[in-house]
């Protein structure tokens, strides 16, 4: 009887330091949390951005790109049903 009385007890400390560390943990994670967001705005600060002149002439490289491969998809799609076109006969 003694022996389980003593189990119990044994088991009862672990629940509290179970308990304790998972209080700690989350104390730990709110606290990382926001060194999280620290370190973000900290790297942001960092960041070279570009000026707006720079910025638009990415843009305007990026959509002439895009309007570029557009168009020779098309050809190429169109090309290929016509060569099918052909082959099938109709």
């Amino acid at each position: 009887m003694a022996k389980t009385v003593l189990l119990g007890e044994e088991k009862e400390k672990k629940e509290k330091a179970q308990k304790k560390a998972v209080k700690a943990n989350k104390q730990k994670n709110k606290k990382s949390i926001v060194r999280w967001f620290k370190d973000i705005w900290s790297e942001l600060k960092k960041v070279t951005w570009p000026s707006k002149k720079d910025l638009f002439n990415y843009t305007l490289a990026v959509i002439a790109v895009i309007v570029a491969f557009a168009v020779a998809i098309g050809l190429i799609d169109f090309g290929l049903s016509r060569l099918f076109r052909l082959l099938i006969g109709s």
